[in-house]
C-alpha cells in the first residue's frame, strides 16, 4: 500500500498547477449569498468536471422553493463513481455559496490572485478550496488503476450559509444519495468530529409611532427593544458558566447581529426588528434552548408597558455530536495527516455549525477535513483578503486521496 501512497503523492505534485487553475476558475465565478444566484457556478463547475472526465448529475432546486427561502437559484451537483462490490460509498461534500465580500480587500475578491504562495478570493478557504481538494483527490485515486471496492461521490452544494436545507438536506430528503461515510470541507490541521448547533430568531417589537414633539402619545418600540436586548445580554453572561466537554468548543453564546427600526429622527419608533443567533453546544437540547429564549423575551416585553413582541424562528441547525461510527474515516485521516504534514492531527469540535449535521441526522457517519490553516481566523474567511496557503491545499489533497485508498481497498 505504501507504494500506492507514493504514486498518489507524485500524481498530485505533477498535476498541482492544474489543480490551482481549477480553484482559480471556481473563485472567479461569484456566489454571494445573499442574493444567492448560485446556479451559474454549478454550471461552470459541471463544465470543468466534465473536462476531467468526471460527469456530474445536476439537481436544480425548484424556483418556488428557492425564492421562498430568500435566494435566487440553486443547482446541486453529485459526481458518482462506482468500483467493485463490497466496499463503502464515501461522499465528499463542499459548499460553493459564500457571504458577500464586503470592503477592505487589497486583492480582488474574485481574482484568484496568487501572492507569496497564497491564493486570494472569497471562498478561497471556505469552501471552494475543497471543491479542488476533493476533485483532485478522486482523480489521484483513480490514477492508480488499482482494484477498488465501493465508490466515491462528490457533493457540491450551494446552501450552507442559509442552513443547508436546500443543499445536502434537499438531496437527502429526495433520496438522491445515501453514502456510508461523509467527509465535509474543513481545514488541514485537525479532524473535526463535532460542532455547535445554531438557533436564529427574528424578534419584532411593536410600539406606537408618535411625533417626537409629543412622545407621550406614542410607545417607543426602541426603548422596549433595549429592554429585550438587556435581558438577552444578561442571559448571554450566564451562558459562560456552561462548559462543553468537547475539545474545541467552550460554551453557548448569543449574538444580536442586526437591528432595524424607526422611520425618521423626529418620529418615536413604532417598530424595531432584532435578529439573534444563539450557538448551542452539543450537550444542549434545541427545544429547551428555544423555549428558554422565548421566555426571556416574553418576560422582558411584559416589563415594558405598551409594547408587544412577535418571535419567529429563522433557522434551527442541530449540533453534530461525536460518534464512534466515523472511526474508520477519522483514523485514516489522522494517520495520513500525520504522515504528510509531519505532526499529529488531533480530533476536535468547532464552534461553527455546518451542513455535516444533516448527514449526521440521516445516520451517516461524518467528519470534517480539508484544505486550510489551523483556525478560521487565519484564513480571513468571511473577512477581506480571504486566502488559502497553496501548500496546505497540496498536502490536504494527498491526505484525502490516501484516505480514500484505505477506505476502498
Amino acid at each position: 500500500m505504501s507504494t500506492d501512497y507514493d504514486k498518489i503523492d507524485a500524481w498530485i505534485d505533477a498535476h498541482f498547477d492544474e489543480q490551482v487553475r481549477f480553484l482559480q476558475a471556481l473563485v472567479q465565478v461569484p456566489t454571494d449569498t445573499p442574493p444567492g444566484n448560485n446556479a451559474p457556478h454549478a454550471e461552470r463547475t459541471k463544465e470543468l468536471l466534465a473536462g476531467f472526465d468526471l460527469p456530474a448529475d445536476a439537481y436544480p432546486v425548484p424556483a418556488a422553493e428557492v425564492k421562498a427561502y430568500g435566494l435566487e437559484s440553486i443547482t446541486n451537483l453529485i459526481v458518482r463513481r462506482r468500483y467493485g462490490d463490497g466496499g463503502p460509498i464515501v461522499a465528499l461534500n463542499a459548499h460553493g455559496d459564500v457571504v458577500p465580500p464586503g470592503e477592505g480587500w487589497t486583492h480582488g475578491p474574485y481574482s484568484g490572485e496568487i501572492v507569496d504562495g497564497k491564493l486570494y478570493g472569497r471562498a478561497a478557504a471556505v469552501s471552494k478550496s475543497d471543491f479542488s481538494t476533493f476533485t483532485f483527490a478522486l482523480r489521484a485515486l483513480e490514477s492508480l488503476n488499482a482494484p477498488l471496492k465501493g465508490g466515491v461521490e462528490l457533493h457540491f452544494t450551494y446552501d450552507e450559509e442559509y442552513g443547508g436545507e436546500l443543499g445536502p438536506g434537499w438531496l437527502l430528503a429526495h433520496k438522491l444519495t445515501k453514502p456510508d461515510y461523509l467527509l465535509a470541507a474543513g481545514f488541514s490541521y485537525q479532524v473535526v468530529t463535532a460542532h455547535n448547533g445554531c438557533l436564529q430568531m427574528e424578534v419584532t417589537v411593536h410600539g406606537k409611532m408618535a411625533h417626537a414633539a409629543i412622545p407621550d402619545t406614542g410607545v417607543d418600540a426602541l426603548q422596549g427593544a433595549v429592554t429585550v436586548l438587556n435581558a438577552l445580554y444578561a442571559q448571554n453572561t450566564k451562558y459562560r458558566q456552561i462548559t462543553s466537554k468537547v475539545d474545541g468548543i467552550k460554551h453557548p453564546y448569543l449574538n444580536v447581529g442586526r437591528i432595524e427600526g424607526g422611520t425618521n429622527t423626529n418620529v418615536v419608533p413604532g417598530k424595531v426588528v432584532l435578529k439573534l443567533d444563539r450557538r448551542m453546544i452539543p450537550e444542549e437540547d434545541p427545544t429547551t434552548v428555544e423555549a428558554e429564549i422565548r421566555q426571556v423575551i416574553a418576560d422582558a416585553a411584559a416589563s415594558f408597558p405598551g409594547i408587544t413582541v412577535e418571535i419567529k424562528r429563522l433557522l434551527l441547525a442541530r449540533s453534530l455530536k461525536p460518534s464512534p461510527a466515523n472511526k474508520p474515516l477519522v483514523d485514516a485521516l489522522q494517520k495520513h495527516g500525520e504522515a504528510v504534514f509531519g505532526e499529529p492531527i488531533p480530533t476536535s469540535g468547532t464552534p461553527l455549525y455546518t451542513d455535516v449535521r444533516l448527514y449526521g441526522e440521516a445516520g451517516i457517519p461524518a467528519a470534517i477535513y480539508g484544505a486550510g490553516p489551523r483556525t478560521v481566523f487565519e484564513s480571513n474567511a468571511k473577512r477581506s483578503d480571504e486566502h488559502l496557503v497553496l501548500e496546505d491545499l497540496r498536502r490536504a489533497t494527498k491526505v484525502v486521496a490516501r484516505m480514500l485508498r484505505d477506505m476502498l481497498a
